[in-house]
């Protein structure tokens, strides 16, 4: 019976201003012991499934954050492979990108996102947000069972 890591946290964002915030939000609070940093959807398949889909993680973050606008391999693709495989298809994702568009959203609930939010642009409304992200889904949200 393994429900993930209770405190560690997959990011994958290029841009080192959203990563630096995200982490200023959420280093005060006990519920992220670990937050692993992936800067493409290259690097996040290769996280989760090992180079070539090979050795994939055993033990798989509580918590995915995910932009969509990622070098090399999108947003999109990287969601549409974790939701997929079975290993990972329970994984809890949350999309958290700069993207309003309507095409966007669907395409991301109807690859089975949990949670699709758009970055606010103010500092401390983006703060507030990721503090509220983290400590729903790492804290109050009881992941199934994998």
């Amino acid at each position: 019976m393994i429900r993930g890591n209770a405190a560690q946290m997959l990011l994958i964002e290029d841009d080192p201003n959203d990563i630096e915030l995200i982490q200023l939000a959420l280093e005060n609070y006990h519920f992220v012991n670990q937050m692993d940093i992936v800067e493409d959807g290259e690097q996040a398949l290769e996280y989760l499934f090992g180079v070539g889909g090979n050795n994939p993680r055993q033990q798989l973050p509580r918590l995915i954050l995910l932009d969509l606008k990622l070098p090399k391999i999108t947003g999109l693709q990287v969601l549409e492979a974790i939701r997929r495989d079975p290993h990972t298809k329970n994984t809890v994702v949350v999309v958290m990108t700069s993207s309003a568009e309507d095409e966007d959203i669907q395409a991301c609930y109807n690859l089975g996102v949990n949670s699709y939010l758009i970055k606010p642009l103010d500092f401390q409304q983006f703060r507030e947000t990721a503090q509220q992200v983290g400590l729903y889904w790492m804290m109050l949200n009881q992941p199934p069972i994998r």
